[in-house]
């Protein structure tokens, strides 16, 4: 569950994190008005998208004057633009960030994440941060540095201390806004806050010029305050839709419709299609409490979308997702678009038999495979025919 950067910077002012003065906006002429609320000479214009590297592909703009914000926002709104992290499809930007372009002397890549070795706070960070900083660290990977936490922010203050001096951040402001910076991560069930870049400006003050948040989606129960947060911000109309019916859905860009419950089974199934010479059309983890009428939405995702010429389908049953829960959903689905795109599918676990025997006598037309190498690679012949 992925903040747009307004959303980023918001969570961490509330928890005393330095950020340049900005506001959002979503036409040139509300990027213009902005600039009335914002002390500063000059101006930034950002694309709003949940991708990184938006700034290597056009997407940060800087600007002199009120008028001269309008004009970029202008070129930004309404763009499909494309990263090394969006593929070839790219991300549309809906809005645009107007902030303080501010001034500064030294800039640091910190990041928090969760260890998975320990499960505790761990704090990744180097001396060299800003818009390259993902290719230098691929080129040199002594430039990261990494620090556990311990989330107790008066016993983790003397560890941090000494780690930040080690990679020339001497100095107890930038301690206590990074000290700020993890009880926020810890408080909001983050997986993720990137600060790229962490400055300190000529006057002395530490300051977050981006950020991004990524929030734990399982721990969502603890956060009602969420929904309004993540209610399809900067996400596809497509994953957004599927989100409300209980399923995790990323459009990917090949011509295989995957459906698929489980995270883990759901990634094993689109290395196996592409080992097998195919592409999948998206990720799929259909949620354990996910109804067939919801499991029904996903797959009419697949049905409505013209690239796809074939679906596979990899269902292993048990605990509260069953084969026949899901078989129930792609025929619901079938029955209200009148489906004709080839079904391959593999069903196993609990009550297999009657998700086959629902699939084949409600006249799917399906073919069932006892196995899941025997189903992706047929399903990736079927797909590859349909696509000629």
């Amino acid at each position: 569950m992925l903040l747009a950067e307004y959303q980023s910077k918001e969570l961490l002012a509330q928890y005393g994190v330095s950020v340049p003065p900005g506001k959002m906006a979503r036409t040139a002429d509300e990027a213009e008005a902005a600039c009335a609320n914002i002390p500063a000479r000059k101006f930034v214009v950002k694309a709003q998208i949940t991708s990184g590297a938006r700034g290597l592909a056009g997407g940060i703009k800087f600007a002199a004057t009120a008028s001269a914000v309008k004009d970029e926002a202008a070129k930004l709104l309404g763009k499909q633009l494309v990263t090394n992290q969006t593929g070839a499809i790219g991300e549309t930007v809906h809005a645009v960030y107007v902030e303080a372009d501010v001034k500064h002397d030294a800039q640091y890549y910190v990041a928090f994440a969760l260890d998975p070795d320990t499960g505790a706070p761990l704090l990744v960070a180097s001396p060299d941060g800003g818009v390259e900083f993902e290719q230098k660290a691929q080129m040199n990977a002594s430039e990261v540095a990494k620090h556990s936490l311990t989330g107790s922010i008066d016993a983790d203050r003397a560890g941090l201390t000494e780690f930040l001096s080690g990679i020339g951040m001497e100095d107890e402001k930038a301690v206590e806004q990074l000290l700020s910076a993890s009880e926020a991560f810890i408080e909001n069930d983050m997986a993720l806050l990137e600060i790229n870049p962490f400055v300190r400006t000529p006057d002395g003050t530490w300051m977050a010029i981006d950020a991004k948040v990524a929030l734990d989606a399982s721990a969502a129960f603890r956060h009602p305050e969420w929904d309004s947060m993540v209610s399809g911000e900067g996400l596809p109309a497509v994953e957004t839709t599927a989100q409300k019916s209980n399923i995790n859905f990323v459009k990917l860009t090949g011509n295989l419709g995957v459906v698929v419950n489980g995270a883990g089974l759901g990634l094993a199934t689109n290395d196996m299609i592409m080992d097998a010479g195919g592409k999948p059309a998206n990720f799929m983890d259909i949620r354990t409490t996910a109804t067939s009428m919801d499991i029904a939405r996903g797959v009419e995702l697949l049905l409505q979308e013209p690239s796809v010429t074939a679906i596979l389908l990899n269902v292993h049953g048990g605990g509260m997702t069953v084969c026949d829960t899901v078989a129930e959903g792609v025929n619901f689905a079938y029955s209200r678009n009148k489906g004709s795109k080839p079904v391959i599918a593999r069903l196993a676990g609990q009550n297999a038999e009657w998700g086959q025997r629902i699939l084949v006598d409600r006249k799917v037309p399906v073919e069932i495979c006892s196995t899941m190498s025997e189903a992706v690679n047929r399903a990736v012949e079927i797909a590859s025919m349909g696509a000629r």
